[in-house]
C-alpha cells in the first residue's frame, strides 16, 4: 500500500479535461459488483466527458497522482431541486484509509455550501458495508432503502439512499 508523504501536501482541485485518463481508469477499477450495480465501462474519453465534464468533480492528487475523486452534480433538471447535490466518491486502492477519502469529502460540503447546496445525497449497495461505516462517520444517514432492487453475485441487495444536510452556510454537515 502507498502511504501519502505528510510532506507534500494532498492538493484537491476541480477536474480538468486532462485529468479524464486517470479518471477513466480510477473508475474502471472501483465501481465493480461490490460497489455498482454494474461495472462501470467508458466506450470513449468523449463518452467519459459527457458524463463527468471538466469541473464536475473534485481530484485529490498527490505530487501529481490521482488519489481520489468526488463527483457532484444536480439529480434532476427541477428548480425545486437545486439545494440538493448528488455525489460520488471513489478513492484509488493504494490510497484507502489515509484520510484522502474524508478529505474529499469535507471539500464537497465546503464547495456545495459555499454554493448555496443544503444537502448532499448518494446512493450506495446495501453489501458495501465499509463504505456505508465511511458515510456514517463524515455525517450522512439514511433517509431510504430499495429493498431487493439489485441481483448481484447470486443475491439481492438494497440500494440505501443517504444524505448531509449543510447547515449555518459552513458546510460542515452538523
Amino acid at each position: 500500500m502507498q502511504q501519502l508523504d505528510r510532506k507534500s501536501a494532498l492538493v484537491i482541485r476541480p477536474s480538468e479535461l486532462k485529468d479524464a485518463r486517470e479518471l477513466i481508469m480510477l473508475d474502471h477499477m472501483i465501481w465493480t459488483e461490490e460497489t455498482a450495480p454494474g461495472p462501470l465501462m467508458w466506450r470513449s474519453r468523449e463518452d467519459y466527458l459527457l458524463h463527468a465534464p471538466p469541473g464536475s468533480q473534485l481530484i485529490a492528487l498527490q505530487d501529481g497522482e490521482l488519489c481520489g475523486v468526488v463527483g457532484f452534480g444536480c439529480p434532476t433538471e427541477l428548480e425545486s431541486n437545486r439545494h440538493v447535490c448528488e455525489v460520488n466518491i471513489a478513492v484509488h486502492p493504494h490510497f484507502q484509509r489515509q484520510g484522502v477519502g474524508s478529505r474529499l469529502i469535507a471539500e464537497i460540503k465546503r464547495h456545495a455550501a459555499s454554493h448555496g447546496i443544503r444537502k448532499l445525497r448518494l446512493r450506495v449497495l446495501s453489501c458495501n458495508t465499509p463504505a456505508i461505516l465511511f458515510y456514517r462517520k463524515c455525517g450522512f444517514e439514511e433517509e431510504g432503502r430499495l429493498r431487493e432492487e439489485f441481483y448481484l453475485g447470486g443475491r439481492y441487495v438494497d440500494e440505501i439512499f443517504m444524505s448531509c444536510r449543510l447547515t449555518g452556510g459552513e458546510g460542515d454537515g452538523d
